[in-house]
């Protein structure tokens, strides 16, 4: 079963384009809670407030700042950083193939799923195996909202997958993690390595799992079904113009943040 999608386009290398949708590969299971006023239970909205005029702040005096040292701000329009985004593409072009295995996973960041659209299930099929059997990856870029990403295409099982990888500037370095070298004992190193070959196995996360979210789950049921659940007092009629609070794209994302989180 697959999941929504969030993007769809092409796979392209030579003369080939393979249409294919774009959808998540994990869903977090991180459990969200919404903030509540304690004495009534109405949800808190986020507002922006500024300090200096002891005063909140509508949408239209909010402007971006980039930070260059304490209390210095650079302002930037949309305008100006629409200027210098990534032209919006439907295509995953693939630049070449490597091997995965050369890949040292910390430069791994989110996996995702490539789901054959109509017409495409030949050249997608074609291409899993293809790669399965020379277990090479596509390297690629594309892009998504206003960023251009770096992605490797992957087969498995028959399907194809993506992961975003993080750019080499965005690895920090760690030559200074690893301890001095220093003398070390035969016999250490024997026993060492003797107790890693001794709890070696084969992974199964299938064995794993998130002991406090079920924990917070069993909660959550325990006292939906012993106490219930509380109500937010119904909110204040509009202004007759229509016009919704300051806050309203801030409360929306929220919501559908907590929409996403809960399937």
């Amino acid at each position: 079963m697959t999941g929504q999608g969030i993007w769809s386009g092409t796979i392209s290398f030579s003369l080939v384009a393979i249409p294919v949708r774009l959808v998540r590969a994990v869903a977090p299971g991180r459990i969200s809670f919404r903030l509540l006023h304690d004495t009534d239970h109405s949800p808190l909205a986020r507002r922006m407030f500024c300090p200096g005029e002891e005063s909140m702040v509508p949408p239209e005096e909010i402007v971006r700042g980039y930070e260059l040292a304490p209390d210095r701000y650079l302002p930037i329009t949309d305008e100006e950083l629409e200027s210098v985004s990534p032209e919006r593409s439907r295509t995953i072009e693939i630049l070449e193939f490597i091997a995965m295995d050369e890949v040292d996973p910390v430069y791994f960041d989110r996996p995702y799923y490539l789901v054959p659209l109509k017409g495409g299930e030949k050249a997608y099929r074609l291409l899993a195996e293809a790669m399965h059997q020379t277990n090479k990856a596509g390297l690629a870029k594309f892009v998504l909202a206003d960023r251009e990403y770096l992605v490797a295409v992957t087969s498995r099982q028959g399907a194809l997958a993506l992961v975003t990888l993080h750019y080499g500037e965005e690895v920090l370095p760690d030559e200074e993690i690893a301890p001095k070298e220093g003398k070390v004992a035969r016999e250490e190193k024997s026993r060492v390595r003797r107790t890693v070959e001794r709890m070696m196995t084969n992974f199964d996360p299938g064995k794993y799992a998130d002991a406090r979210r079920e924990r917070v789950l069993d909660l959550l049921k325990k006292k939906a079904k012993e106490e219930g659940a509380v109500e937010a007092p119904p909110l204040e009629s509009e202004e007759e113009d229509g016009a919704g609070p300051p806050d309203l794209m801030a409360a929306l994302e929220e919501a559908m943040a907590d929409v996403q989180k809960s399937r």
